[in-house]
């Protein structure tokens, strides 16, 4: 576009909103656009079977590792009330080839909707209810076990068994308490390999696994609660020692909204440190969606009838420079010019941190049409791919009025094509209702993209393979018996040991909280050696080496029973901790000889003490009683280290310089 400054459009686009960037954003700024978010955390439970056949958990298979494919095309349902679910009617649309590779170890008849389900996995179905109690959940009377349709192909049945186990808990953060509307037990989906045109490929050793999902209101108010939330649910869940752990064990969809706008869910959020940039980004990508709405509305009165024009484009008319289009041109596919009349400026409108509203389109393209990126291009691109004068041959083609009118040039084969011509106006006609319901993909920068419409209450319907699950209160409250103390009591112990906040957000993490406990109750050590040793040794040799395929954090307390046995003290075993981590097999006893370790006795260490006072003041220039001290315990440390306590051998060095 000629006289087109990006960059100025973008300020004035910061500037109408009225955006704020995270770093400095306040909470009277989050008030001020009605901030709230809620949270939706998936957890896998541990356990060695799938919840509802016999094939085992746990298990990956390497992207080539299949024995067969089957391939699969999702129609939708009618729920019980008649009605279709949106989504459904979404992925219907996009026509897509759905293949699954399946591997005969991670995998059976039940996973391809070739057998009805087995009963529940009664292990995978106490762990969740253990957890529901911990969460302060009002516990059901009777399972019951649910379907929810899913037609993206993640499940090859079309919808996921799931079953409510409480309603109504809370959880209790730093400043406030969160209260949790339900959490349910349901199977995992499949993997995805790729997804490409018509063709998304899955693999089906995650299918089935058991997993929990915690259900939060919408209580927090501004992006640094929802991550503190998300991390205590996390860190509850991992306390329970209940659940699996690493990558992909733990995921977390972020609800999102302001004021006026309406809930959108950003999905498989892969780690808490994001959630604050997504929700910020989020909340104010709404609220520029409202200030597009009624900017539209001032220029079109009568909206609810607007519609797109377009028309097909002769390749050999133009000089074709883009690379896209030069392909399109060379696979035989459509080339089409549309117009969108009163959208000049919202194009190039900036949603999201360097995104502009013509993405939204294109997102929606990719999704619904599958059209592969790049499959657009417009007239208010900062810098031009199609030629100015091309430009002003189709916008006159098009009958542009160049105050008022924007323009969208897509190609895409000849089936493809209404459906993009489809998306494009409906996505256009939603910008006059302001920000529409749907499910977001997330990204390590903060931003999103359109993943497909958000689901409603229409997809679910009763599971007519499973028979209620009655929990008697005399179950329950056997249940009760094993549940752990809270993520907030294990803080505030935390703080009264004297460990360093610093290290908390590590040690639950990594439910270590139960190892510190046990060091300190059973082998007698010191809080803040313990907390030292756990929250902050480990965590310097877990980023600095490479982890033995065998180390588990039980060894950690196999080397501290180890030392006391041998009346070693405990700062020996951060000296050992690195080849511990390392070679987790080998005997402590030749972890002491790598290290050239030599027992000696209090006796022998005290007794070097004055000869090296003397050494120190003989040869010393500036001799201080600090100095001294020093010099002395940093020739003697190494010696006592494992053998004597520090403290103990410091104040018998001062002693003697006293003297």
């Amino acid at each position: 576009m000629k006289n087109f400054d990006p960059y100025q459009n973008y300020l004035a686009t910061l500037k109408k909103i009225g955006y704020i960037p995270r770093q400095l954003a306040k909470q009277e700024d989050y008030d001020r656009i009605g901030f709230m978010s809620g949270l939706e955390v998936h957890q896998q439970l541990l356990t060695e079977k799938k919840l509802f056949c016999h094939c085992p958990a746990g298990i990956y298979q390497k992207d080539e590792e299949y024995d067969a494919e089957v391939i699969r095309h999702m129609r939708p349902t009618l729920s019980e009330l008649g009605e279709y679910d949106g989504t459904a009617l979404m992925e219907f649309k996009t026509r897509k080839n759905i293949v699954y590779r399946i591997n005969n170890k991670t995998a059976c008849t039940y996973e391809v909707d070739d057998t009805p389900p087995f009963l529940i996995n009664k292990d995978a179905l106490e762990k969740a209810l253990i957890i529901t109690i911990l969460c302060k959940f009002n516990v059901v009377g009777e399972v019951h076990i649910t379907r929810k349709q899913y037609l993206d192909g993640s499940i090859p049945t079309g919808f996921q068994r799931t079953a409510i186990l409480g309603v109504e808990g809370e959880i209790e953060l730093k400043n406030k308490k969160v209260r949790l509307i339900q959490l349910s037990i349901e199977e995992d989906s499949c993997r995805e390999i790729s997804d490409v045109g018509h063709w998304r490929v899955y693999k089906t050793d995650r299918l089935g696994m058991p997993l929990i999902e915690t259900v939060t209101y919408p209580d927090m108010k501004n992006p640094d609660e929802v991550k503190e939330a998300c991390d205590y649910i996390r860190f509850l869940n991992r306390s329970t020692g209940l659940v699996r752990t690493g990558m992909g064990a733990a995921r977390q969809d972020v609800n999102v909204s302001c004021k006026g706008g309406t809930r959108v869910e950003i999905k498989g959020v892969a780690h808490t440190k994001w959630i604050p940039e997504l929700t910020h980004n989020e909340c104010f990508r709404q609220w520029s969606l409202l200030a597009i709405r009624d900017e539209l509305r001032q220029r079109v009165s009568d909206w609810q009838n607007w519609k797109i024009e377009y028309t097909y484009l002769d390749y050999d008319a133009f000089v074709i420079t883009h690379p896209a289009i030069k392909s399109a041109k060379e696979s035989g596919k459509k080339l089409l010019a549309v117009r969108l009349p009163h959208f000049k400026g919202i194009l190039s409108w900036y949603n999201q941190p360097g995104i502009m509203f013509a993405q939204e389109i294109a997102d929606r393209l990719k999704v619904i049409a599958c059209l592969d990126f790049p499959n657009m291009v417009h007239s208010e691109l900062p810098v031009q791919v199609i030629t100015d004068s091309d430009m002003e041959i189709i916008k006159m083609i098009m009958n542009c009025d160049e105050e008022k009118d924007a323009l969208i040039v897509f190609w895409a084969t000849e089936d493809d094509v209404a459906t993009a011509l489809e998306t494009i106006e409906e996505r256009c006609k939603m910008a006059f209702e302001g920000v529409p319901n749907e499910t977001r993909k997330s990204f390590e920068d903060g931003t999103t993209m359109f993943e497909r419409v958000l689901p409603g209450p229409d997809r679910m319907y009763p599971d007519t393979d499973s028979t209620p699950i009655p929990l008697s209160v005399e179950y329950i409250e056997n249940l009760k018996k094993r549940i752990p103390n809270t993520v907030r009591e294990r803080v505030n112990q935390m703080l009264a040991w004297g460990i360093p906040e610093s290290s908390h957000t590590y040690i639950l993490s990594r439910n270590l909280y139960p190892y510190i406990e046990k060091t300190i109750n059973e082998y007698g050590i010191d809080p803040t050696v313990a907390g030292k040793f756990f929250g902050q040794e480990l965590k310097k040799v877990e980023g600095k080496y490479q982890k033995g395929q065998d180390f588990t954090y039980d060894r950690l307390l196999d080397l501290i029973a180890f030392l006391k046995q041998n009346n070693l003290h405990c700062p020996l075993g951060i000296y050992m901790l690195p080849e511990l981590y390392q070679h987790p097999n080998l005997d402590f006893e030749s972890i002491l000889t790598i290290l050239k370790f030599k027992r000696r006795s209090k006796e022998e260490l005290i007794s070097k003490i004055d000869f090296l006072i003397e050494k120190y003041n003989s040869e010393a220039k500036n001799k201080t009683k600090e100095n001294s001290l020093n010099w002395v315990m940093g020739q003697i440390r190494p010696m006592a280290v494992g053998n004597m306590d520090l403290n103990e051998l410091k104040e018998e060095i001062e002693k003697r310089i006293t003297q």
